[in-house]
């Protein structure tokens, strides 16, 4: 039965998207692994790993946790948004001039070099190609 569920709860996580959420599930499965391995040894480190990963891919770059504290972190600096003519979303390139950049604190745990910015009143993280990464609504 172990078996089984082990196996499904993989395969589950095999057949998951892993485009521009990859941050989210790799976070997701480095804590899953390492709560799983805490909870029941080296199989929990296995299922807790794939379980991680989904949750981390449906979570997103910040997780689902995250979201509500960060929206207000950046509410509470007054962060001026940006006016940008096209669509905001996930890989939409925003222009090196004219939009400031901010640094994500630590306590988000993001990759090095994740940033955030306000576009059209919405906050978004980019990478360091100023790329969007994540919308956070």
């Amino acid at each position: 039965m172990k078996i089984k569920t082990l196996l499904a709860v993989s395969a589950l996580a095999l057949a998951l998207p892993m485009t521009a959420q990859a941050q989210g599930t790799l976070r997701g499965a480095e804590r899953g692994a390492q709560d799983g391995a805490d909870a029941a040894g080296p199989v929990g480190a296995i299922v807790g790993g794939a379980v991680g990963a989904a949750t981390g891919t449906i979570g997103g770059i910040l997780g689902v946790e995250d979201r509500p504290r960060f929206r207000s972190y950046v509410r509470e600096r007054n962060v001026r948004s940006y006016d940008y003519d096209g669509r905001v979303a996930v890989g939409t390139v925003l222009p090196n001039s004219g939009v400031t950049y901010y640094d994500v604190p630590g306590e988000y745990s993001v990759s090095r070099g994740t940033r955030y910015t306000v576009v059209n009143d919405r906050p978004v993280l980019v990478d360091g190609r100023h790329r969007i990464i994540e919308v956070i609504e």
